[in-house]
């Protein structure tokens, strides 16, 4: 464990008014974000690196923090994606022979600003009870007036566009060239393992800025279409929603993720919103309403679809998936279109691997759609 006593103590505001007082973590400073919670236990170097956490500070609720270290080949991203970081216990030192430093020297190296010794049940508790809202931490400005003042400054994520902000700037190759199926994926925030987990089912794939036009795209001649997971609010992403929309008139196959799940939702007329505090964790269980069975998933996400707005749309669109703590909607089927989509994450990283077959569905669509043999299922 890190010595506190040895640590600059470090504060943290909510814009509630509520306050924690705790020991600095990371690097020294101060941050602002939205602040949420994941309910993981293991993970936590590929949740911070997820670009679905951008803009956001992160409430980790297991007691022990750092007890692993990091390793390199366990990014998600190109960096670390979170904002802040808020524990109870962080620990500088490691045992696993795996790791390659400690959490902090990680964190210290990509300029993240942290608190630690906070009682995270308890904020967790105000969090769901009061719900999502933005805070600021501080270890090197202890004046609550001006901290005050510089929390008023931040933008709420409700119609924040940040998509485009993570998103590969330029287009890029991923996977076997000579695999027998071409996909193109919308990058919105991708995680790594969605491209590996495409890639072991015999996908090549040309990864496109969250921007590009869809004519662009259509131009590499794919074989489907992935929309990946992001930040931010959907609806605020006018660019992405009428590209969605060409993308399922194509008539490929096409696989959505996460914010890919709501933009499509929201092409076809569907509406999204703002979660109180959000699905964040990886033991949250879900209905497959074909199947009947259950799945425990990863989930990380702040918006999702109203479930009303797809009674319109039942002669087209089914919930294939529900949420079973609070029956939200956490996947779409079209009927009449070779689409599907989930609000959760069944590439996991961190998490089970209970929701893999989706990537089997996807590819074996595109193999009935192209007259080709589709891989074996990993």
């Amino acid at each position: 464990m890190i010595p506190y006593e040895q640590n600059p103590k470090a504060i943290l505001l909510l814009a509630d008014g509520r306050k924690f007082e705790g020991y600095a973590i990371g690097k020294a400073g101060i941050t602002t974000g939205e602040i949420c919670f994941n309910t993981g236990m293991t993970g936590y170097q590929e949740i911070f690196t997820d670009p679905s956490y951008a803009g956001q500070i992160i409430t980790m609720t297991n007691a022990h923090i750092g007890n692993y270290g990091a390793a390199s080949n366990e990014n998600q991203s190109r960096k670390v994606q979170i904002n802040g970081l808020i524990v109870k216990n962080f620990s500088e030192f490691f045992s696993r022979k795996l790791a390659t430093n400690s959490l902090q020297d990680f964190l210290e190296e990509n300029g993240i600003v942290g608190i630690s010794n906070i009682d995270t049940r308890a904020l967790v508790r105000h969090i769901r009870s009061k719900g999502a809202m933005n805070c600021i931490i501080s270890s090197t400005e202890m004046d609550e007036h001006k901290l005050k003042g510089l929390l008023q400054q931040v933008p709420s994520m409700d119609g924040c566009e940040l998509a485009s902000a993570v998103s590969t700037p330029e287009s890029y190759y991923a996977g076997d060239p000579n695999a027998p199926f071409k996909v193109a994926v919308m990058d919105y925030g991708c995680k790594q393992n969605i491209l590996d987990s495409l890639a072991a089912r015999g996908c090549y794939m040309k990864v496109f800025p969250a921007r590009s036009e869809f004519e662009a795209v259509q131009a590499w001649n794919p074989d489907g279409y992935f929309l990946s997971n992001g930040p931010g609010d959907p609806a605020s992403m006018d660019y992405a929603i009428e590209t969605s929309k060409k993308i399922m008139a194509s008539g490929k196959a096409v696989f959505g993720i996460c914010l890919g799940h709501q933009l499509l939702a929201l092409a076809e007329g569907m509406q999204t919103e703002k979660l109180k505090y959000g699905h964040r964790g990886i033991n949250h269980p879900v209905l497959n309403v074909n199947t009947g069975l259950g799945e425990i998933t990863s989930q990380n996400h702040g918006f999702g679809v109203v479930r009303s707005s797809i009674e319109s749309f039942e002669s087209e669109v089914q919930a294939s998936h529900i949420n079973l703590n609070d029956h939200s909607v956490e996947g779409l089927k079209w009927l009449n279109k070779p689409v599907f989509s989930v609000q959760y994450h069944p590439e996991s990283s961190p998490g089970p691997f209970d929701s893999r077959y989706l990537f089997d569905e996807f590819v074996q669509l595109i193999a009935s759609l192209s007259n080709k043999e589709a891989a074996v299922s990993v």
